[in-house]
């Protein structure tokens, strides 16, 4: 008999590195999805793109990652209707609304930033595990940024909080191996997403120091973060844990 399709939870998955990943997942290896976003239209309007090549494949969910009563239903909705949960990507992240040095920094943003991309992601993983561990193993990845193993001046809480990503993927993982669940990081430099443009807003002549700061002489695309993260899901990956994988044109050195 044909073991059921892997299930995988997307957590900001209507748009960039989200939607990038849906895609693979679904057209490459038939697995069923769970599109988390607080953009519920574009959840939708991608649950309804990836349906059409498979039937009943994906469902929709509007959520805000920083709350742990929608994270914890967003879990239990994957697992009432696929019966599993294989995958989690937490994906979801934020930048703050203006660049600005440590003490200048905006409260409101700060709490904002943190909630959503450390917080969300603590959140995924304290109530996707227990599934996890009743089905006997899973992966997780918990998409971190160059941020988060490097300073990021006048930018404090995107750093703090992609740092914070790179501590607990590396603490769950070494607690989680023995029960066969894989936990990893991935440390974009910038890709073409709607941070980079946000970046480009409110300073425009940053997007093109760090083009030429990026020996590759590019930015990556979305679709090239979505192949490493599928990558890191795959049995190729299968020995590897704890890890924080960079996909940075070089950037960092």
């Amino acid at each position: 008999m044909d073991s059921p399709p892997k299930v995988c939870v997307i957590t900001g998955a209507a748009h960039g590195i989200g939607a990038a990943t849906a895609h693979l997942m679904s057209i490459r290896s038939g697995m069923n999805l769970v599109l988390s976003d607080q953009d519920k239209e574009g959840a939708d309007a991608l649950m309804h793109q990836l349906n059409t090549a498979r039937p009943r494949s994906c469902i929709a969910l509007g959520t805000d990652v920083s709350d742990p009563k929608q994270m914890s239903q967003l879990m239990r909705a994957a697992y009432d209707r696929f019966d599993r949960l294989d995958i989690l990507i937490n994906n979801a992240g934020v930048g703050p609304k203006k660049l600005a040095k440590t003490a200048d920094t905006d409260l409101d943003d700060w709490n904002r930033v943190v909630g959503v991309n450390q917080s969300g992601v603590y959140y995924g993983m304290k109530y996707a595990i227990p599934y996890m561990l009743e089905q006997g193993g899973g992966i997780i990845v918990n998409v971190a940024s160059l941020a988060g193993l490097k300073s990021a001046p006048n930018n404090i809480s995107f750093a703090a909080s992609k740092h914070a990503v790179v501590g607990m993927t590396k603490t769950t993982a070494l607690e989680y191996g023995r029960s066969n669940i894989r936990i990893n990081a991935v440390c974009p430099g910038y890709a073409e997403t709607q941070y980079l443009d946000q970046l480009h807003a409110t300073k425009p002549q940053l997007k093109e120091r760090l083009l030429k700061a990026t020996p590759l002489g590019r930015f990556a695309s979305v679709d090239e973060i979505a192949d490493t993260i599928y990558w890191l899901c795959s049995d190729q990956a299968a020995f590897i844990t704890g890890e924080t994988l960079k996909i940075d044109g070089g950037i960092s050195l």
